[in-house]
């Protein structure tokens, strides 16, 4: 892969950060490059060969996506949107418009990203329905008892997130579900799979969410493409969410028809050569399977645990049972942003900051940390330079 082959402040570059965005496997940048170099045309009114053929290949990616998410296609849909953050807007904007009004409740938890939360807060704004914040516990679970707490006929949506970008706790969504629905049965939830989707192989089927959002450039494929699957009921009975080509039936003075679903959420001239390479990937990540990449991440981040317990300064916030190779890390004595200029000129990449969970970091009393997180392409050769590079980082700043 590409880390190791290129450099950084003069040195082999370290990859590590994933959770941010993954890097690109060579099928994927083959594919665009294929595409726009033999087979582009502008999709869905073409009459001619080209058209018609990219048309009927775009459209087959939606099945593709319900494939890798084990998801039903009697029972879901896939809209393609550019990313996970236009997603949960999608759902905010079109669903929770249209049925939330004052004195309802949704509940939302305190390791939501911010795409998962600002969408509701800012519709909360304009309606005046509650929005009730399910707690994160010291070890970064989610406390389920008090979620069970908060739920009541009241509660008419619960929005969780698969997999926490900054915690790697992997919530035990099934379960969630499960206690949700024996309180109140028609209660729509919505679950976070920009992290889900890369780290988990839960099939969408165990657990049936109404919407389960992706995003493509996590999921080693470009930029600029995401997905909201939908239960095919909740996405028939959801006003548009933007307006203009492609999404109509028919324009008169008089009014508006609109296609049904997914077309309908889908204005405007889509992200073909996107949506061509997320499938290039999705196939890339199949060939490997992946069991073998979790297998083989796992094994990385219980090497990475091992290294950080042997350093007493070394803080990691997070450590569910079960979590992923995300590793929110703090150096004693030492600002966040100032080690990771450090790790830079040591050639490693890891995020520094918030990561976009602002009330995740008040509930733990930090302002933000680093973030390193393994990829599919990491070795331990990229924690050895890692952790050396802590060592440096601690040794100049504390």
């Amino acid at each position: 892969m590409l880390s190791g082959e290129i450099r950084m402040s003069g040195r082999p570059l370290v990859y590590l950060d994933s959770a941010a965005s993954a890097l690109k496997p060579d099928c994927v940048i083959q594919a665009i490059t294929d595409l726009y170099a033999r087979d582009y045309a502008n999709i869905h009114r073409g009459l001619y060969d080209l058209s018609q053929n990219l048309t009927t290949r775009f459209e087959a990616v939606r099945g593709r996506v319900l494939r890798f998410l084990g998801a039903d296609p009697d029972l879901y849909q896939t809209v393609f949107t550019k990313n996970a953050t236009e997603a949960m807007n999608l759902i905010a904007q079109s669903w929770g418009a249209e049925n939330l009004k004052e004195g309802d409740e949704i509940l939302l938890t305190q390791m939501e990203h911010h795409s998962s939360s600002v969408p509701w807060q800012l519709l909360a704004e304009r309606i005046g329905f509650t929005i009730k914040w399910i707690p994160v516990d010291d070890d970064g679970d989610l406390d389920l008892a008090a979620m069970e707490s908060l739920l009541s006929r009241r509660v008419k949506y619960l929005g969780v997130t698969h997999i926490s970008n900054v915690l790697g706790t992997v919530n035990p969504v099934g379960e969630i579900v499960r206690r949700a629905r024996a309180v109140y049965p028609e209660i729509v939830i919505g679950v976070d799979g920009a992290q889900g989707a890369v780290h988990s192989v839960q099939p969408l089927e165990q657990f049936s969410p109404d919407f389960y959002t992706i995003t493509g450039h996590k999921l080693y494929g470009p930029n600029g493409i995401g997905a909201l699957i939908g239960r095919r009921d909740r996405l028939a009975a959801m006003p548009p969410f933007l307006g203009g080509g492609d999404m109509i039936e028919t324009v008169s003075v008089q009014g508006v028809r609109v296609q049904p679903p997914p077309q309908r959420f889908e204005a405007g001239t889509p992200p073909i050569a996107e949506v061509i390479a997320l499938e290039a990937a999705l196939d890339f990540l199949d060939e490997i399977g992946m069991d073998t990449i979790a297998r083989a991440e796992d094994a990385l981040r219980e090497d990475a645990l091992a290294r950080i317990d042997a350093r007493p300064w070394l803080r990691l916030t997070g450590r569910a049972a079960h979590k992923t190779g995300i590793l929110a890390l703090n150096i004693e004595g030492v600002h966040h942003a100032d080690a990771a200029m450090i790790l830079n000129k040591c050639g490693v990449a890891v995020r520094a900051g918030h990561h976009c969970c602002m009330p995740l970091m008040a509930r733990f009393g930090m302002e933000g940390t680093l973030r390193a997180s393994i990829g599919l392409y990491n070795t331990e050769q990229d924690l050895d330079c890692l952790f050396e590079a802590l060592d440096k980082a601690r040794e100049i700043l504390a």
